[in-house]
């Protein structure tokens, strides 16, 4: 799902140069593309679009060193980063691993929220809420506990798929989403007892210590690199013999890497090493992807823990 974004230049003649260059970058002009973008800017200097916009056509042309100029004017006209310009860097080897902007985030999600089911499940066989489910029902049913949780929590909510997936299984469902627009949609489900606009951590961090029985992440964490700070606030707001259960993305080498999708993939052995440490029982570890992109299955773990 890449972000397709427009910040408008404020001037009629730019945005009008910009919207003739993204033609001829889509129809593969990419020479001609990068040169009406630069007479664009020559108008219009901080004008965040188009100079994101050339830094795409300059790393598509191999052009690294301009990209990453490009990018680092489009992440200075627009300090929120609305874009995602420092994603980009990070691929490029010129920034660090680091915490995806959270105005980047929140456009993204915004912008699909009306129809990201139907692209998810149509598009995408999207499958993430299925998988945590069958995990979490499994691995209680293998330490002879019930597969039902008074109170529950949706970690990167969006449209509810998780909260319908666990319908059955919880009383209560809490959900947190940093997208207004995707909480708008889960409002509309009517699986909620409650919805709040925040990042996940900073959801976390309001709610009451061992107030939840269940906390769902499903697809979420591969917005966060370093997964401990997430990890040991679900551990804070679990009840002790609460579970945890998310999926992630992954990859065969060791620890985190930014994809080609713009997601944060972690390792199998990050993930067991980043449990230990956080103090959570690793129940289920276990190969599943959550996603086909390019008609490809996106390498995935499905992850179930237990508080004790």
């Amino acid at each position: 799902m890449p972000l397709r974004l427009f910040l408008t230049s404020g001037d009629l003649m730019a945005d009008r140069r910009f919207e003739f260059a993204r033609d001829l970058q889509l129809k593969g002009d990419l020479a001609a593309a990068a040169d009406l973008l630069e007479q664009t800017i020559e108008i219009a200097p901080n004008f965040t679009s188009a100079w994101f916009t050339l830094g795409e056509i300059r790393a598509q042309l191999g052009e690294r060193d301009k990209a990453i100029a490009a990018f680092r004017k489009s992440r200075e006209s627009d300090p929120s980063d609305q874009h995602g310009a420092h994603l980009h860097l990070i691929r490029l080897g010129d920034a660090q691993l680091s915490e995806m902007p959270k105005a980047y985030v929140q456009a993204l999600f915004d912008q699909y929220a009306p129809r990201f089911e139907h692209v998810l499940i149509n598009d995408l066989g999207y499958r993430a809420p299925s998988l945590i489910f069958k995990a979490v029902v499994a691995a209680r049913v293998a330490a002879k506990k019930p597969a039902l949780f008074k109170r529950a929590i949706d970690l990167g909510c969006g449209t509810g798929l998780a909260a319908a997936a666990f319908a059955k299984q919880v009383d209560q469902f809490i959900g947190i989403d940093l997208s207004p627009g995707m909480v708008k949609e889960a409002r509309a489900t009517g699986l909620y007892a409650e919805l709040e606009v925040a990042d996940m951590i900073e959801g976390l961090r309001s709610r009451s210590e061992a107030s939840a029985n269940l906390v769902v992440a499903a697809d979420a964490f591969v917005y966060l690199p370093d997964l401990a700070p997430v990890l040991g606030e679900a551990r804070r707001v679990l009840a002790p013999g609460g579970v945890l259960a998310f999926t992630l993305e992954t990859h065969d080498g060791s620890g985190i890497v930014l994809g080609e999708g713009l997601r944060y993939a972690h390792s199998a052995e990050y993930v067991r090493d980043a449990m230990a440490k956080a103090g959570l029982k690793l129940l289920t570890l276990e190969q599943a992807s959550p996603r086909t992109e390019n008609n490809e299955p996106v390498g995935g773990l499905v992850v179930v823990a237990e508080k004790t």
